[in-house]
């Protein structure tokens, strides 16, 4: 259980944070920005749901959204061999199995792409890509921390099933496709 009785706390007014385990480091340092790209992310989320969505999308992001937190809390206690007073919260690989049920039966009423589609067509697909270009963000930032220290392989696989959640559900949210608004390439040569 989270308990904040303080928000502010004045510990990171010279440039540092603290990670779950209590280890102090720069606000600069990978991790920091790796999680942080995730509450950018989750941020997002709850603009695209203020539009008008379908139900299917609006309960799965609605899960989505608390399985952000999971995944910025398995960022910030990194990977150890040595041993902790608790068992860190890990996203799981059921977490990134749910994503892709929800992406097949999304999948069952879309159209197959015949052309690229540019981000569009209503409010709420437009959101829904750019939190889908968001998330693909948040995946190289969590590349590269994985370059330099290891994590949790779960939460790559989640992030990017995530994205591919997004782009069906952009479509999803224009109609079921029908309104998409397809790249025609060279058009305005």
């Amino acid at each position: 259980m989270v308990y904040l009785n303080r928000i502010y706390t004045k510990s990171g007014d010279q440039g540092e944070t603290s990670l779950g385990t209590g280890k102090r480091v720069p606000k600069t340092a990978p991790r920091i920005i790796a999680y942080g790209e995730v509450d950018e992310l989750n941020s997002l989320l709850g603009v695209v749901l203020t539009n008008e969505l379908p139900e299917e999308i609006r309960g799965t992001l609605s899960i989505v959204q608390n399985d952000l937190f999971d995944v910025g809390a398995d960022l910030c206690i990194p990977e150890t061999d040595e041993p902790l007073s608790y068992e860190p919260l890990r996203v799981t690989a059921g977490q990134a199995e749910r994503l892709e049920a929800a992406i097949d039966k999304a999948n069952e009423r879309l159209e197959p792409l015949e052309s690229f589609i540019l981000p569009g067509g209503s409010p709420a697909a437009a959101y829904l890509h750019l939190a889908r270009a968001v998330c693909r963000r948040v995946e190289i930032a969590v590349l590269e921390l994985h370059e330099r220290e290891p994590i949790n392989p779960q939460v790559i696989i989640y992030l990017n099933r995530l994205s591919d959640l997004l782009f069906v559900y952009g479509r999803l949210a224009n109609n079921d496709g029908k309104d998409d608004v397809l790249w025609v390439p060279g058009k305005n040569r």
